[in-house]
């Protein structure tokens, strides 16, 4: 009997089969390797301690099972023609939003005075923080509108009238097209979202979705205007109210509360501190035994330096820096604007947390609960921050090949 003949590939398939950006890719598990090894350590005493832990290591377990979870997530997406996001993304971002909203209702789990969480099968099961999932389908769905704009075919106004000039201004601007629908999205995401309260997730959403914004080529005014607008309200809100001062006054001088609030600041600073140029070694840092809150979580970069060094704190930035670099590389090469803009917003949103996770631990600014990409213990985040990784590859598999001479 005749053997069938092979389908030949469709050209979405043709696509979808290139090879993947390696250097991505190895910096993505290099980090992900390094933070796993970090969890164990991390969350060794914290687990010990846990009443509902049954070993030390159950903590590094669950983060295990989690990080092979995202890469069979890294590994389907980048095998996805990302193209086909683009019809996704409004469906993608509806779904998020009914999340978000959801959080909100009895189904919410409320954990450390937050209500972040849902749990998989809505009433039993691990929970997940559906704002993890809302800041990839805002940078999706901004990205999918925005590589559509093209200011060469606004539509002509009737200069000679002061309303035509009006709107004249109001196109080359982008007044108009940024505040329907980007700004109306953005409000009510932000406002679902400090009703939980997630102050961190709001700036991470607001970043992403500016970073695709500006990448798109919106007038570069309103983000002048949106920081001096943003920074006037902060000034304001942390002169008049009382909670707010207290909070500033903490952070410049986190020892007039050594055992209460500011607390965790002390304690981080002590882990950096103590690990000096080359650390106390791997799985002996000292503050780990709970003197410091939220080892294998938030402040999980205090433990590394502590046990790693100075140098060993380096390294791990440095790798970071390479796989931010190499994501933008891949933004710079991508095949048409829209996935030019997706790998802008998903490189700017681990920039970004990065950036503001180190400068929490280092007190150079005041606590936001921010993670470290990679990491901080938690599941949702990292089968998310994996997924994020599979659609980088999936637009570097889609990269023109260089001319031959």
């Amino acid at each position: 009997m005749a053997r069938k003949a092979k389908r030949d590939l469709t050209i979405s398939e043709q696509l979808a089969r290139g090879p993947v950006d390696l250097p991505l890719l190895m910096l993505a598990m290099l980090l992900l390797g390094v933070g796993l090894i970090m969890v164990m350590s991390a969350s060794y005493a914290t687990a010990y301690y846990d009443p509902d832990s049954k070993t030390p290591l159950d903590y590094a377990l669950k983060q295990g099972g989690y990080a092979l979870l995202g890469l069979l997530a890294m590994f389907l997406l980048s095998r996805f023609n990302y193209q086909n996001l683009r019809v996704l993304s409004p469906f993608l971002l509806l779904g998020s939003l009914l999340l978000l909203v959801m959080v909100l209702t009895p189904l919410g789990v409320r954990l450390n005075g937050a209500k972040r969480w849902l749990r998989m099968l809505l009433v039993v099961g691990p929970t997940f923080q559906p704002s993890e999932i809302v800041k990839v389908t805002v940078i999706l769905y901004f990205a999918h509108k925005l590589c559509r704009r093209d200011k060469s075919k606004l539509p002509k106004r009737n200069t000679h009238t002061r309303w035509g000039r009006i709107q004249t201004l109001s196109d080359r601007i982008g007044f108009t097209e940024l505040l329907f629908p980007y700004g109306i999205i953005l409000i009510v995401i932000a406002a679902l979202l400090m009703l939980q309260p997630h102050l961190s997730g709001t700036i991470l959403v607001m970043l992403g979705a500016l970073s695709v914004m500006f990448a798109s080529g919106i007038h570069w005014g309103w983000f002048v205007a949106g920081l001096g607008l943003g920074g006037g309200g902060l000034f304001l809100i942390a002169k008049l109210t009382p909670y707010m001062n207290s909070r500033l006054a903490l952070y410049r001088d986190p020892w007039s509360d050594p055992l209460g609030k500011g607390y965790q600041t002390i304690q981080s600073l002590y882990a950096i501190g103590s690990g000096g140029l080359l650390g106390r070694g791997l799985g002996k840092s000292v503050q780990k035994y709970l003197f410091l809150p939220e080892p294998e979580n938030d402040f999980i970069f205090s433990i590394a330096v502590e046990e790693l060094g100075f140098v060993g704190g380096i390294l791990i930035l440095g790798l970071f820096m390479m796989f931010i670099l190499r994501g933008y590389w891949v933004a710079l090469h991508a095949r048409d604007r829209f996935g030019a803009l997706v790998a802008v917003g998903i490189t700017t949103l681990f920039a970004v947390q990065v950036f503001l996770n180190i400068a929490v631990v280092t007190k150079l600014i005041p606590n936001t609960g921010i993670s470290l990409p990679f990491f901080s213990y938690g599941g949702t985040a990292l089968v998310i921050q994996l997924a994020e990784v599979g659609i980088l590859l999936a637009i570097s598999r889609q990269i023109p090949a260089p001319k031959q001479d």
